[in-house]
């Protein structure tokens, strides 16, 4: 059966009751879109997560209302019912309501579950795509997530999921894929993916890659393996938020990287 459909990218007029769920970037606010800040600067109401910096908020309208409604591993003081009134709320007021998000709203962003409140009241919603930290950390530490000759694939994948314990995905069947595997919020289950990856056949000596505040000021990071990726992780204390990258696309440039980015250290370094 063929469906057609009409986009759901933003148009550039903002008109009242309407939901745009706008993605922030990965934290760089050089690389927030052009379309994303001129919807903020119509906005009359913006519920914005924790990652979006000061320097992004910045582009908010004076005058419009804005509520930090952010969620960070092990705690999230406003619950995404709630969110999702807000917004419903907040449209139906009449207001240009903007959801920002960090990265892009629609890869582990919860950003469907928002459209689909926003279509169950009626609201009309539009988005705004974001760059993802799954694209730009690995970019940041000069890792080519494909490259001819090495990785034909790239799969993303999440290491929580909504109860915080690992997805029961096909660990095992992920690693014989032989591509790339990028992973957010897996630094505290680090050892897990690991252990399920390395049963699936993959080598302890696969590359691996952990860039920790990507684009932002203090990025940093470490190059490892996944035989030892746990215990150097452990001993780095990266902060967070945090990306994994697994798979041979880790060394093609392991001893070059964009200048201004921050160093990747390598593991024992």
């Amino acid at each position: 059966m063929n469906v057609q459909f009409t986009s759901t990218l933003a148009g550039r007029n903002f008109p009242p009751g309407e939901v745009w769920l706008i993605g922030a970037g990965p934290g760089d606010p050089e690389l927030l879109t052009v379309k994303a800040v001129r919807a903020l600067e119509q906005a009359d109401l913006v519920l914005h997560d924790a990652l979006p910096g000061r320097a992004v908020l910045q582009h908010i309208r004076s005058g419009a209302e804005v509520v930090a409604v952010g969620k960070r591993k092990g705690a999230a003081p406003v619950p995404q019912a709630r969110i999702n009134a807000r917004l419903v709320a907040g449209a139906l007021a009449g207001k240009r309501v903007v959801r920002l998000k960090g990265g892009d709203p629609f890869i582990f962003g919860r950003g469907g579950e928002e459209a689909l409140a926003c279509e169950a009241a009626g609201i009309p919603w539009r988005v705004v795509p974001g760059i993802s930290a799954g694209l730009a950390a690995p970019a940041a530490a000069a890792i080519p997530l494909t490259h001819r000759g090495t990785a034909s694939a790239v799969t993303f994948v999440t290491a929580h999921d909504e109860t915080g314990a690992l997805p029961a995905l096909d660990w095992e069947a992920l690693a014989r894929t032989g591509g790339t595997i990028t992973a957010f919020m897996a630094l505290s289950r680090l050892d897990e993916v690991a252990l399920r990856l390395l049963a699936g056949g993959l080598p302890p000596t696969t590359p691996v890659a952990i860039v920790a505040c990507a684009t932002l000021p203090g990025e940093t990071g470490l190059r490892t393996t996944l035989g030892t990726c746990t215990l150097d992780a452990r001993r780095a204390a990266l902060p967070t938020p945090a990306l994994v990258v697994i798979g041979n696309v880790v060394g093609v440039l392991a001893e070059r990287r964009a200048p201004g980015l921050g160093e990747v250290q390598h593991a024992g370094a």
